[in-house]
């Protein structure tokens, strides 16, 4: 680098220098700058802070309307509106929102505090279709449907009211769900229609799943009883109506067609019946801890696909009461009265036969309180069986008046010959005509009755919140008073139908005791019998108290009858009567004389095994 090379870079650089200083901002100036980069960085920051928002307020959008993704169907500039159908039955609400039921109320009925009884409640329930759809997954549960093209909202044909919700994914592409509601009906048509929606739904599809489920709502006063008659029904096509436990959760694939899945609770029913059997459901129940709810109930149905240009699938919802007579109404050819639980087989047929007509036609006929009804059918009941009642007396009461003679004939055989002493009382009976088991043959008959009526009161609709006396709700349990704490087994309450009902069966073991034969054995049992009504004021302090009062007069019926027999008859003319009978020839049965010959048999081959150890 030469001189002048030199000078010139110096001679630049002290112009700069001197350029820099002779123009360099005043101090205001500096200050003034120094704010207004200030202010450009803020509003910098909440341009990128509002875009930020703006971006994620989208994402959440699409994943609100789509789920994992939206691409497949339109979304732009939709809100979600809610559309009601309503008849003087039963109230639906349905959401743009998945297009689906979010609600529905039963305009008859309140739940044990006097609300409006809503049997799915919004937010509560699931409902949807789930496939595959231009490799993505959908879930129509979340995606945001419009009322259909050709009627913006929903309207009335003939006194029906229809509802189309649509999901476009074109301008003519759609999942279309189909509501009917007819006027004062329980039953709601439901379909869903694919409509050109090969090319949008994934070639291999062979199905579309619809998913559905419920979080049962309490709506009676004792949420463990209720529990109890809370589960999932089904009905196999052309075959019985099952259940999953009701007792613990469960989960089931059933591999056989399926005719309805009933989402069931103790009085009330959400049942989804189908037009072409259900193929490959599967269902679960699990208990729920949540306050308010029950059990949570789900199912999978897949509805087979076929990728045809328009698809169609027709079902029906009931929403209603399980009512026997209703439930024969709406669905007699296809078993829906079986949700009743009215006991084993051998013993249903006495309510379905018996019990309920009676029941329906005391009910129809009068305007008796309930309470008054339940007095009259078990006074019915008593009647018809009061020859069994009187039987069994008068097998009691001969076998009393000859314990005398039994005794006797118990001193004379020493312990060894216990084979003849028995030999020598049955004798006795058959002399006399009595058959020992004259007592019981009458009682075992009875039994079937008694177990009947125990499915009976706690599922009869027609009891709910209807008072008798002190109890409020005869399909629940009465309370006199409640208990600052709970006792394992019994509650935290005072049933006092429960305690009536214990104290006339004592009464009546009582009575019952002091009119058989006693002896050893016979005391041993007494005890064991005394035990039960202790066991039953545990069981059914918690139970429906029409049962409860049902067992208590028909006890204290029977403790009457007992009574009035007891006075009829006199020992000694009773006493006399047997030894006429004993005095007369006595004519043996074929069966008698071969059961003898069999007997004589015995005991020679038993004297000879005697000789032959000698």
């Amino acid at each position: 680098m030469d001189k002048n090379t030199v000078i010139g870079l110096v001679l630049i650089f002290l112009i700069l220098i001197g350029f820099s200083y002779f123009n360099r901002p005043s101090e205001a100036e500096m200050q003034e700058r120094h704010r207004q980069d200030s202010i450009a960085r803020v509003e910098q920051r909440k341009m990128l802070e509002a875009e930020r928002q703006r971006q994620e307020e989208a994402a959440a959008t699409v994943a609100a309307h789509s789920g994992q993704t939206g691409g497949a169907f339109l979304q732009d500039s939709l809100a979600e509106q809610v559309y009601t159908l309503e008849n003087d039955k039963i109230r639906l609400d349905i959401s743009t929102r998945g297009g689906r039921i979010v609600l529905v109320d039963l305009k008859e009925y309140r739940t044990h505090d006097s609300l409006p009884l809503v049997l799915w409640r919004e937010g509560a329930t699931t409902m949807g279709l789930s496939f595959y759809a231009r490799n993505q997954e959908i879930n129509t549960e979340k995606l945001l449907f419009v009322p259909g093209a050709t009627e913006q909202t929903q309207y009335a044909r003939n006194g029906e009211q229809v509802l189309s919700m649509r999901l476009y994914a074109e301008e003519d592409k759609y999942i279309e769900y189909l509501y009917k509601l007819s006027p004062d009906s329980y039953m709601v048509d439901f379909s869903v229609i694919t409509h050109n929606m090969d090319d949008v739904i994934a070639a291999k599809s062979s199905f579309l799943t619809l998913n559905w489920g419920i979080h049962m709502p309490q709506l009676e006063k004792s949420k463990d009883f209720e529990k109890r008659y809370t589960g999932v029904y089904y009905k196999f096509f052309e075959d019985d109506v099952e259940n999953l436990s009701l007792t613990s959760d469960e989960k089931e694939t059933l591999t056989t067609k399926v005719q309805w899945i009933d989402f069931k609770q103790q009085f009330f029913s959400s049942i989804l019946i189908a037009q072409k059997p259900f193929n490959d459901v599967e269902l679960a129940l699990t208990n729920s801890d949540e306050a308010g709810y029950l059990k949570y109930a789900a199912a999978e149905i897949p509805l087979p696909y076929n990728g045809d240009e328009n698809e169609r699938y027709d079902m029906r919802f009931f929403f209603g009461p399980n009512a026997y007579t209703v439930l024969k109404e709406y669905g007699k050819d296809i078993d829906l009265p079986e949700i009743i639980n009215m006991g084993w087989k051998w013993i249903a047929w006495f309510n379905k036969y018996f019990v309920i007509p009676i029941f329906n036609f005391l009910q129809d006929h009068t305007t008796l309180n309930y309470g008054i009804i339940i007095l009259l059918l078990t006074l019915i009941i008593k009647l018809i069986l009061f020859p069994l009642t009187y039987k069994s007396y008068m097998s009691q009461a001969r076998m009393r008046v000859l314990k005398p003679q039994v005794d006797e004939l118990s001193k004379k055989y020493p312990a060894d010959k216990a084979m003849e002493k028995q030999q020598a009382i049955m004798k006795l009976y058959k002399q006399a005509g009595v058959n020992p088991m004259g007592g019981c043959l009458p009682m075992l008959i009875q039994m079937p009755i008694l177990i009947a009526l125990f499915y009976f009161f706690p599922g009869a609709i027609e009891l709910r919140q209807q008072g008798f006396l002190w109890a409020t709700d005869l399909a629940s349990y009465d309370s006199i008073a409640t208990l600052p704490f709970s006792i394992p087994f019994y509650g935290d309450h005072v049933s006092l139908f429960c305690l009536l009902m214990t104290a006339t069966n004592i009464i009546y073991m009582i009575m019952n005791n002091r009119n058989q034969p006693q002896n050893d054995q016979m005391k041993g049992m007494q005890t064991m019998m005394y035990i039960m009504p202790v066991m039953f004021l545990f069981i059914f302090n918690n139970y429906s108290s029409g049962l409860s009062y049902y067992y208590f007069v028909a006890t204290l019926i029977t403790i009457l009858q007992t009574w009035i027999i007891r006075k009829c008859v006199d020992d000694k003319k009773l006493l006399k009567q047997i030894e006429l009978a004993k005095a007369k020839p006595m004519k043996k049965s074929k069966f008698q004389q071969r059961l003898e010959e069999m007997q004589r048999l015995q005991q020679q081959r038993l004297r000879e095994q005697q000789k032959g150890r000698k």
